[in-house]
């Protein structure tokens, strides 16, 4: 080991209140090719880590004791066109210390278990060279925000100037509706409230030229507010270049920007990346979605049976089932304010009609919702002209058909690959033809036995094997779509459609396995069981054909209702990287 000399001197600063003053330690190498080991650690002691020199400034005075304003973590001036305000990270001094976790919901008041800023862990690397890059992240204020665009009620709204994505608490009405659209998972609902919150930037301090309160926070200095262009946001998205396995950027261009000066492996992800875990289901949804196409499918299958069998067959059957599934579509419109955090502003739903398809959607069932009031009233009327009903039923049927439309769209916009539009189009197309053919088909065997009606009886029997074999093939249809999922188990990337196969058969087994066994039964074996008994010359309009189609419907029914959780509990969907406990 090669020589080297140690010079000792006495600091001459003046020591910090409490601590005895320390000496110093210089080390000169005498040697030109890098010096020993000793020299370099002893080197290496002498070098104050980012914490311990924040505490050091601030106890021996080197700034103001007040200090708010951070100007070095701020740009210069305010934003030109084609720029704007947006959050820098520099990963390489972001220590996973979460002191702007906490200073975030200091400054905002926010409740135990609410956050505006997280700090999630990624790693990778080999067993002998491994990473470990803590990352925070907090609102990315996008360029083209998808909670903003799918917000029915116009609660948030871009700075023309900032470019800060802030949130209208008093417009908002609890839909949760931007909690699904965000890619990020940034608004966050504030149950006692009512009403969803997020990061503003602090746009009330740098308005007067002060840091945000996680910018102030942290003793790394990882967190600054700089300009972006906006231009550079959106050739940068081209190439995905923002973090390892989070929701690609292109989906709303945020204008985070993460600089590090290494090269992270490229098998560097999230900690909790095969994580798997249910989410919320959302049962006010479940209920709505389900009922409302149970009632378009059982309106349009009515209107199906007037065009294909004589009208005279169908006179005692329409009023009852124009009633039963307008009751089914207003308990769909009821279940669905359950899910609203204030619903005595739901009147304001359609004002973003122009961007939103929960607003528009609302719209489209609320036309649905009068036409069929309109149109199950005439049906009982004697006097009414027949041209009068048949124009109702499909002005029942065009705008239904257009709301379960706007169901799909309103799920497919959220980007997520489990609620594509070809997966859930398919999904509410066949809910409303199952249910509503099943629907039909009990509301004419009411209609003939309990009614005591012939020409209900011999409409039943006309259309009992016909109704049958339409709800086999849809019902099979159905279900062998839903397996299709698990076929991307054999997938060796971990996609999102992987992890959804992973929950259905992982830890929501058990509702999996009801509603297949739900959907096997109600719409493929008790029909089969059906049909045999109208092939041995049995009554197709009796007491126990009754029962047995009301049990048919009521498996569909709930068997549908299972599907309609697993289609919200089993979604998975790109993160960020998430929390790590430790």
């Amino acid at each position: 080991m090669q020589a080297v000399e140690h010079e000792t001197t006495q600091s001459t600063r003046a020591s910090v209140v409490g601590e005895p003053l320390l000496p110093i330690v210089e080390v000169r190498r005498c040697d030109d090719d890098g010096g020993s080991l000793i020299a370099l650690l002893l080197a290496e002691q002498q070098q104050l880590t980012a914490v311990e020199q924040f505490s050091r400034e601030q106890k021996i005075g080197d700034v103001p004791a007040q200090a708010k304003h951070y100007t070095k973590l701020l740009p210069a001036t305010a934003p030109a066109e084609g720029q704007q305000y947006a959050f820098e990270v520099d990963l390489d001094r972001c220590s996973g210390c979460m002191a702007c976790v906490t200073a975030c919901h200091s400054l905002n008041g926010l409740d135990e278990d609410e956050t505006w800023r997280d700090v999630g862990l990624m790693i990778g690397g080999t067993s002998s060279n491994p990473i470990k890059q803590h990352v925070t992240t907090a609102c990315h204020h996008c360029l083209e925000p998808a909670c903003m665009i799918a917000c029915p009620v116009d609660a948030y709204e871009k700075d023309p100037v900032t470019g800060i994505v802030k949130h209208l608490d008093d417009q908002c009405f609890g839909c949760q509706y931007c909690t699904l659209a965000c890619p990020y998972d940034v608004p966050k609902y504030h149950h006692k409230k009512g009403i969803v919150r997020k990061c503003d930037m602090c746009s009330s301090r740098l308005a007067v030229g002060e840091a945000p309160a996680c910018v102030q926070a942290c003793p790394h200095e990882a967190i600054a507010i700089t300009l972006v262009e906006t231009r550079d946001v959106k050739e940068n998205a081209e190439a995905d270049y923002f973090l390892p396995a989070a929701p690609e950027p292109h989906l709303t261009f945020p204008t985070t920007h993460y600089k590090t000066s290494r090269v992270f492996p490229r098998n560097t992800l999230p900690v909790d990346y095969h994580a798997t875990s249910p989410q919320h289901p959302h049962w006010p949804l479940i209920l709505m979605l389900v009922l409302t196409q149970l009632s378009v499918g059982a309106f349009v299958a009515g209107l199906v049976l007037d065009e294909v069998l004589n009208s005279a067959l169908l006179a005692a059957f329409a009023p009852l089932h124009a009633t039963t599934a307008l009751i089914f579509g207003l308990l769909a419109l009821g279940a669905s304010t359950l899910h609203l955090g204030r619903p005595q502003f739901a009147f304001r739903a359609i004002v973003g009609l122009r961007h939103s398809w929960l607003s528009r959607e609302i719209l489209a069932f609320g036309l649905f919702a009068g036409a069929a009031i309109v149109f199950s009233a005439s049906s009982w009327v004697d006097w009414s002209p027949g041209w009068l009903n048949y124009g109702l039923g499909w002005c029942v049927a065009v705008t239904g058909i257009g709301g379960v439309f706007c169901s799909v769209m309103l799920y497919a916009f959220t980007r997520r690959e489990f609620w594509s539009f070809p997966q859930t189009a398919t999904r509410f197309v066949l809910t409303s033809a199952m249910l509503g053919i099943a629907a039909t088909w009990l509301s004419i065997l009411l209609v003939g036995v309990v009614g005591e009606s012939r020409s209900a009886h011999e409409l039943a029997t006309v259309a009992g094997d016909k109704l049958s074999q339409s709800l086999i093939a849809l019902a099979a249809a159905k279900l062998l779509f839903e397996m299709s999922l698990f076929r991307h188990l054999a997938a060796r990337r971990v996609t999102p459609l992987k992890r959804s196969a992973w929950l259905m058969l992982g830890r929501l087994s058990n509702h999996s396995l009801a509603r297949f066994a739900l959907g096997l039964l109600g719409g493929i074996c008790m029909p089969l069981f059906l049909l045999s008994r109208h092939a041995v010359g049995a009554d197709s309009a009796g007491v126990i054909e009754v029962i047995i189609v009301a049990m048919l419907f009521a498996a569909c029914l709930v068997g549908e209702l299972l599907e309609r959780y697993l289609f919200f509990a089993a979604c998975s969907a790109p993160r960020m990287p998430g929390l790590h406990s430790g």
